[in-house]
């Protein structure tokens, strides 16, 4: 089967003429050659078109795997040419919704009770279908709660788990075959892509996203999130209420329900930037298909499958880039980059800067209504590329985000200033962590960290001195340590004094 399936991927390519995709070197040509020479017999489709178009054409006939990988790749800038990253942003799957009687038998299964047990209602007809599930619509029996019931397409974890085997063997040998391959780094973006994928099949991590979000958001008068019935939840089916709303990108509906569209654009990025600095975990898939907007204005979050989390450091590091991208301080953008790892040490930071100033100054020579910042990331992610920055996954999944909910605030509000918006966020989180709140927060953070290892200090440190004593070449050494021991307990002895001081002072 695995053959047949890989064959039907080489006759798709050749329909589509992707083989022209290898014609970059003299090896990688006659490779291409070759390959049409041996298939001259199908024909080629859309040979006027474009080969970017060409590709998602054909991610698109390959079915839901090609499209989901084509999409992971969308979002990465510092590997591909923006033609192909443009058109491997629109992929879509045109999967036709499977039968309803499979539907109700896993659902069925996953209740371990039948649908009338459990509903009042249930709609065979699905309201929605993608390329790995499809939603129903049903009514719980015990409350007349609505409520949406989100099924795992059957058969699809063997379809993806052959279609990644296959990808990873094509993968081997683009890093064998390409002059670039290593730099490329196929396999990474295939074990990157096999993680995003599989953790979108497990509804119970969906569901535990959802209800995250939904925690942090409990006080938030700008977006609401589903409950989650986990009673009736499981790796295949997910329950959750029913949002009811206009799609976000329905501008139309929108301004007859008289929401306020300016407001609306500016409470998207309030409400990301919170998500990523505040929180540190972010939805990750904010596109106007998972976005509605109820009749009171708020925004209303669907699809849970694809988060992100992002470390202290990460939150720092960032805010501290964004800030110095917006203040033009490219030397400060160039620094960070290596003093968070992103960049490596060894990074010339004048050449790292010029670069980077090359890319920008054009974009922030327009008015700042005008500035897209997710342009902004995509051309410093290619010019990373330059530099061997590798950029991390969390950071991929952030960069995504930003061009889609950039996307989403534009169509609701052509004139939003992003920078305008996200500024004062950035700079408030900035003063929290680096601040005098920040220093007593950390403080609080690390206290029962200290109160376990100080009193550990003189034992450990009696202990080494025992061992250096039993050797003696080491004995010049150990005399040294035992006057650095006595500085060192003056100096904890201070700083301990010090900081009760300090916090008895202060609460």
């Amino acid at each position: 089967m695995r053959a047949f399936r890989l064959l039907k991927i080489i006759i798709t390519f050749k329909r589509y003429g992707l083989f022209d995709i290898l014609k970059i070197s003299n090896k990688t040509s006659k490779f291409a050659a070759c390959l049409n020479l041996a298939l001259w017999f199908i024909p080629q489709k859309c040979k006027k078109s474009p080969l970017p178009i060409r590709l998602r054409l054909a991610f698109e006939h390959l079915g839901p795997v090609f499209v989901k990988f084509g999409q992971l790749l969308s979002t990465r800038p510092d590997l591909i040419p923006n033609n192909y990253l443009n058109e491997l942003s629109v992929l879509q799957s045109n999967v036709k919704p499977f039968d309803a009687k499979l539907s109700r038998q896993i659902i069925e299964t996953s209740l371990s009770s039948s649908i009338a047990d459990v509903f009042v209602e249930f709609s065979d007809e699905p309201v929605a279908s993608a390329s790995i599930a499809q939603v129903h619509y049903a009514r719980l029996k015990h409350n007349n709660q609505e409520v949406a019931i989100k099924v795992l397409r059957p058969g699809i974890q063997k379809i993806i788990a052959k279609d990644i085997k296959l990808m990873r063997s094509v993968s081997w040998v683009v890093e064998k075959l390409f002059s670039d391959g290593k730099r490329l780094r196929p396999q990474e973006i295939v074990s990157e892509f096999e993680a995003t994928i599989y953790q979108e099949l497990d509804f119970l991590q969906e569901a535990a996203n959802c209800t995250e979000l939904r925690r942090l958001h409990k006080n938030d008068k700008h977006i609401v999130m589903p409950e989650i019935y986990y009673d009736y939840t499981s790796r295949d089916v997910i329950v959750m209420e029913w949002m009811h709303g206009t799609p976000i990108s329905d501008i139309a509906v929108l301004k007859a329900k008289n929401i306020d569209l300016v407001r609306l654009s500016h409470a998207g990025v309030e409400i990301f930037y919170t998500q990523v600095f505040h929180y540190g975990f972010f939805h990750a898939d904010m596109h106007p298909g998972n976005i509605l907007c109820s009749n009171d204005g708020k925004y209303v979050a669907l699809d849970f499958g694809m988060v992100g989390c992002l470390s202290e450091d990460d939150k720092r590091y960032l805010a501290i880039n964004i800030l110095a991208f917006f203040n033009r301080d490219y030397k400060k953008v160039a620094v960070t980059h290596v003093e968070s790892g992103w960049a490596p040490k060894d990074t010339p930071i004048e050449q790292f800067e010029n670069a980077i100033r090359a890319v920008c100054e054009p974009i922030f020579n327009k008015p700042l209504s005008q500035i897209s910042f997710a342009q902004v990331l995509i051309n410093l992610f290619q010019v990373s590329r330059r530099f061997g920055v590798i950029v991390q996954p969390q950071l991929i999944l952030l960069q995504k985000t930003i061009v889609n909910v950039e996307g989403m605030g534009r169509i609701l509000n052509p004139e939003l200033d992003l920078w305008k918006t996200a500024k004062p966020i950035l700079n408030k989180w900035l003063r929290e962590q680096m601040g005098i709140k920040g220093f007593i927060r950390n403080i609080k953070d690390e206290l029962p960290y200290w109160s376990y290892m100080i009193p550990q200090i003189p034992r450990n440190f009696a202990l080494t001195m025992q061992k250096l004593q039993d050797s003696d070449q080491l004995n010049q050494n150990y005399k040294k340590l035992a006057n650095d021991y006595r500085r060192m307990n003056l100096v904890l002895m201070v700083v301990v004094a010090g900081l009760v001081t300090f916090l008895m002072v202060k609460f």
